[in-house]
């Protein structure tokens, strides 16, 4: 074998990943709200990039040719879509104070747990002392409700006494909510417990042996372990259960909270189905008027100023269009799923069909990676909530009785109404679940209904059985 080099000329495909083409593609798969942000940083980059005011009345003006013609055709192209503008006159348009300033559009702040803590323990203790080892412990209680720190650590911290920070972490754990400060799961169901008036001595033993029984379902040997009948456990254990083992959960950070802004938004309008593509978040862009007159008097700027303001005008443009792009991709997706899906809108998700990304893509005649990306992100507004556009996608099993399919989401639905309906004397098996979803046409393993039970939260028969 003998090696060597040499010069071959060949021919090949590839595709070049040019910068406005990787634009295109992260504009379509961020949600509207991450659409918001990415424009808001465009506008700070770009100068060309101005905001359109929208007036109602407005009449929207065709952009003016412009020297070069690759950006007249952009021009005219998005002119149709009144995102240029050749008007160099007007002002903004008025604040109708009336119409949009009103104070229901604002919500307070929900107070955080420390905050509530804080304000809870001044209105308690007058001990100017007191008040720093509250602030102190406070400030060790994480965002579940329990203190992470032993008292000798916040005695040597306070340089006080260990029975000054005990009974200052007792007038803590009186507050609300119920449960906090507590260093462990059992003192914190026993606080709870203590504020119910139901802390008595067979509780204490539930809750400091018996926890990992309980959670179990083994009823049976908790009441033969403590003398008690079945009976009488399980109403013992529906009260602890009835406890909060997280109490500060119900409190967030400060811009912890986040909103779900929908991305589309369907409306029945007689018997027909509206898709809305919701952008009201995000600006409508259009170019900049004092930049638009410079490009037309080309001899005022220097060159190396004009060769700036094409670049920035064709960035401006690329973007525009990929805005415009991901609003016609995005509408095409959302009517085909619309359109697929009709059952499941007018009877909800009991009635919800198998659906892939090759049989959209198929449709609406796009690749498959654009139509993911398309979806990624996004939510939908619907009669029956608000989904994840990836809700719709899932496979699904035959319905020998019915010759359809039926899409996984379906068969969760069907499981939980069965769970629902059960006699909690007798709680249905998986097996059996197994049998009842037979009958109605739908052959699935044992295992597999096991794991739709596991995803649905509902705990196995043992912890289902009810004893009285």
């Amino acid at each position: 074998m003998r090696l060597g080099q040499g010069i071959t000329l060949e021919q090949s495909q590839k595709l070049v990943m040019t910068p406005e083409l990787r634009q295109a593609i992260t504009v379509l798969q961020l949600s509207a709200a991450e659409l918001a942000q990415y424009v808001e940083n465009a506008l700070l980059e770009n100068p060309l990039l101005d905001v359109r005011e929208e007036q109602e009345g407005e009449v929207e003006h065709s952009v003016a040719s412009v020297r070069d013609d690759y950006i007249e055709d952009w021009c005219s192209y998005l002119a149709e879509y009144g995102q240029v503008e050749e008007s160099f006159g007007g002002g903004y348009s008025e604040w109708d104070e009336d119409e949009h300033y009103n104070l229901e559009h604002f919500v307070s702040q929900a107070p955080t747990l420390h905050d509530y803590l804080i304000l809870q323990l001044h209105l308690t203790l007058s001990d100017e002392r007191e008040r720093k080892i509250g602030e102190f412990l406070i400030g060790n209680i994480n965002d579940q409700g329990y203190l992470q720190i032993s008292i000798k650590e916040a005695q040597a911290a306070c340089g006080c006494s260990a029975a000054e920070v005990e009974h200052v972490l007792q007038v803590i754990q009186s507050f609300d909510p119920p449960g906090v400060g507590a260093r462990s799961l059992a003192e914190c169901l026993l606080i709870q417990l203590q504020q119910r008036g139901l802390r008595t001595p067979v509780m204490e033993k539930l809750v400091n042996f018996f926890l990992d029984d309980l959670a179990a379902g083994r009823i049976q040997k908790i009441a033969s372990a403590l003398g008690l009948t079945v009976q009488e456990v399980q109403l013992k254990a529906d009260i602890i259960r009835s406890l909060d083992p997280k109490p500060g959960r119900n409190f967030t950070r400060q811009g912890e909270v986040c909103y779900i802004i929908p991305d589309v938004v369907v409306e029945k309008v007689d018997d027909e189905y509206i898709v809305l593509i919701n952008d009201v978040s995000v600006p409508r862009l259009v170019l900049n008027k004092t930049y638009q007159r410079l490009l037309r008097q080309r001899h005022c700027c220097d060159p190396e100023t004009s060769r700036f303001l094409e670049n920035k005008l064709k960035s401006a443009l690329w973007l525009i269009r990929s805005i415009e792009q991901r609003r016609l991709t995005l509408y095409r997706v959302a009517q085909c799923i619309v359109d697929y899906q009709k059952e499941f809108l007018d009877r909800g998700i009991k009635h919800l069909r198998p659906l892939t990304l090759k049989q959209v893509a198929r449709d609406v005649r796009l690749h498959e990676s654009t139509v993911s990306r398309a979806i990624a992100n996004k939510y939908i507004q619907t009669p029956w909530g608000v989904f994840e556009l990836k809700f719709f996608f899932s496979g699904g099993v035959e319905n020998v009785l019915a010759g359809e399919m039926v899409a996984t989401e379906s068969i969760k639905r069907i499981l939980k109404e069965l769970v629902e309906n059960e006699d909690p004397r007798e709680p249905l098996s998986d097996q059996r679940l197994c049998e009842l979803l037979k009958e109605r046409g739908i052959n699935i393993a044992r295992r597999t209904v096991a794991k739709y039970r596991n995803e649905l939260g509902i705990p196995p028969v043992r912890q289902r059985k009810r004893y009285n």
